[in-house]
């Protein structure tokens, strides 16, 4: 008899693949990269094994998908793998900064304020932009690596809108990365704010996985990492109110 968890765990696979068909990420009859094969292969390893997929999908049949199974689903599509796993959250709401602020209350401090802009879309060669730099500070935020900016681009709305400011705190390590929070990821002359998973070889981290909150019209992508790639959790967001 299949247990209550691993039936659950069925039912919100159901409701997020279904989220994902109704905004064309799938498509099960399609033949060019969206249908039941290609997302087998993808999930399960193997396109031949549509009929596993089409069985998780109906309520009628015994089979259910495992937990490891579910993990790939997640890591495959941006699905919040809290929620996945524990039905904690929504099947997309992976956490957002908090609010902060309005721009107009801001003062001087000790958060760095630079005037490039971190495009949340499109990556950012910051060595054609003169980097003018200014600081402000905001209540309950202390401490040192602290720096904010401004976001252009609509590839992590609705968390972050075209617009808003970032303030992220730098990290000291890669490995202290926390997958599908959002950081601000500087490499190789660029910048992008995303969601942001790991990918260990031989338990370092050799690559990260960008994923965009608006994945409809952003597909995720991977970076390589060197000694000069620099990350920053976003830790408040400012909107001008």
């Amino acid at each position: 008899m299949i247990k209550n968890d691993r039936v659950e765990l069925n039912e919100r696979f159901c409701i997020a693949f279904n989220m994902l068909e109704e905004r064309g990420i799938i498509v099960k009859n399609d033949r060019g990269g969206k249908g039941i094969g290609d997302f087998a292969e993808r999930i399960l390893g193997n396109r031949a094994y549509g009929h596993l997929i089409r069985g998780f999908l109906n309520d009628t049949n015994d089979r259910v998908i495992s937990y490891s199974q579910a993990r790939s689903f997640c890591r495959e599509f941006g699905v919040n793998e809290s929620w996945m796993l524990d039905g904690v959250g929504s099947p997309f709401g992976m956490s957002a900064p908090k609010v902060a602020a309005p721009v107009s209350a801001l003062s001087q401090g000790s958060i760095m304020f630079t005037s490039v802009s971190a495009f949340a879309g499109t990556a950012v060669d910051t060595g054609t932009i003169d980097e003018e730099k200014s600081f402000f500070s905001l209540p309950d935020l202390k401490g040192n690596g602290l720096v904010a900016f401004p976001v252009n681009g609509n590839s992590m709305e609705p968390i972050i809108q075209n617009g808003d400011i970032v303030v992220c705190r730098e990290l000291s390590s890669l490995m202290d990365v926390s997958d599908n929070d959002i950081y601000a990821v500087k490499n190789n002359g660029s910048l992008w704010i995303k969601y942001v998973q790991k990918v260990l070889h031989k338990k370092h981290v050799s690559k990260l996985k960008l994923i965009s909150a608006n994945y409809l019209e952003h597909d995720p992508f991977f970076e390589d990492v060197n000694e000069f790639t620099r990350l920053y959790k976003v830790i408040r967001k400012i909107t001008e109110f």
